[in-house]
């Protein structure tokens, strides 16, 4: 199999790079976290690279491309520790309005594509446990949602959300504009510094997206889009943090020498590394199995995660040890990286939730998957 990108996709790569480097270093982070954990001009330096329009389709003015090239992006915003919810508004909101009816695609979707509409996933309610189909959001019978939503991304910023709720028929996808009679948000900070919402609906005004007969198959979908991409922003911000990792042995002396030639701490580089290939790979196989039948992606999605998980665990720990006591002050970089993995392992399902997940999928199979 051919694992090399194509001239554009290196080209994509190298561009994403090239502003997080020069328009998104560590102090402008720094301040967009003390900030809130969003910055508008941020997104819209995004949003004028033509990344929102990624996967928003030609005729409603984005770019067309596909997961692989969603991959290489995020990958550079991993690199960068973005803040800002571009997997959820470039990559998943796409996903669910591409189900949805031709009126509501032309209203939101060239939107998306201009970066003049931040569009969120609203699915986490508490108890569910990961569950999506856990859903205690109710419509009623003049289409108005009541319910809560936790842990939205950007949830006091975005424009709009997409919400699972329940219908008498089954669960069902509707979109609800931030101006919505009855929706309230109440903002806060993640531990990585990211921004995220308790969102309230009392009798919330809803367009409908996805009807019963395919809303939890469109929902799963777009959840997988969700972790395909956070795998490779995780890909990217281990390499990231292992290449300052190495820098710092190289850098650090002690007894005369720089530390990177004790061998005890060889070995555990040799072991980061590792898991860091292991975890590319994984990502790798994540994004090729996006196009498969539904019950084959599931299976491998949640596999992709358990190994992301797993090696996010490692790679931040092990890393951060290794710098010492700098590892963990908020003045260096290292710890926002850190910081970041920590986050990612608990987002879209924890590795317990997905270690679950691929058990339940083992079946005569006995954990050798073809």
């Amino acid at each position: 199999m051919d694992f090399d990108f194509s001239e554009d996709q290196d080209s994509l790569r190298d561009a994403v790079r090239r502003w997080v480097d020069k328009d998104y270093d560590f102090e402008r982070r720094r301040a967009i976290v003390r900030a809130g954990g969003f910055d508008r001009s941020a997104w819209e330096g995004l949003a004028g690279l033509g990344l929102s329009a990624l996967l928003v389709p030609e005729d409603q003015g984005g770019l067309g491309q596909g997961p692989v090239d969603a991959m290489v992006v995020m990958e550079e915003l991993g690199r960068g520790i973005v803040l800002e919810p571009y997997a959820q508004t470039a990559l998943i909101a796409p996903t669910v309005l591409a189900q949805a009816p031709a009126e509501v695609q032309a209203r939101w979707l060239p939107r998306i594509a201009g970066g003049e509409a931040i569009v969120v996933l609203a699915h986490q309610e508490r108890g569910a446990r990961y569950r999506l189909d856990r859903v205690r959001t109710q419509v009623d019978a003049q289409g108005r949602l009541s319910g809560s939503k936790s842990l939205v991304p950007a949830g006091d910023v975005a424009e709009a959300f997409i919400v699972p709720a329940q219908t008498p028929q089954g669960l069902a996808l509707y979109l609800v504009e931030r101006g919505a009679a009855g929706l309230s948000s109440r903002g806060y900070s993640l531990q990585d510094g990211s921004r995220a919402a308790e969102l309230q609906l009392a009798q919330s005004p809803a367009t409908l997206l996805v009807g019963p007969e395919q809303a939890q198959a469109v929902l799963e979908l777009a959840v997988d889009v969700g972790i395909a991409a956070l795998c490779a922003e995780a890909v990217g911000a281990m390499d990231k943090f292992v290449a300052l990792t190495a820098d710092y042995l190289n850098t650090r002396k002690q007894f005369g020498v720089a530390i990177a030639s004790f061998q005890a701490l060889r070995h555990r580089m040799a072991d980061v590394k590792m898991l860091l290939e292991l975890a590319r790979s994984m990502s790798y196989y994540a994004t090729l199995k996006l196009g498969e039948p539904p019950e084959v992606r599931r299976r491998a999605l949640s596999q992709a995660k358990l190994q992301l998980g797993q090696s996010m665990r490692f790679v931040g720990q092990q890393c951060t040890q290794l710098h010492g006591g700098i590892g963990v002050t908020d003045e260096y970089v290292g710890s926002h990286y850190f910081k970041r993995l920590t986050v990612m392992e608990m987002q879209f399902g924890d590795s317990l939730h997905h270690l679950a997940e691929v058990s339940a999928r083992m079946q005569e199979q006995a954990g050798v998957f073809a």
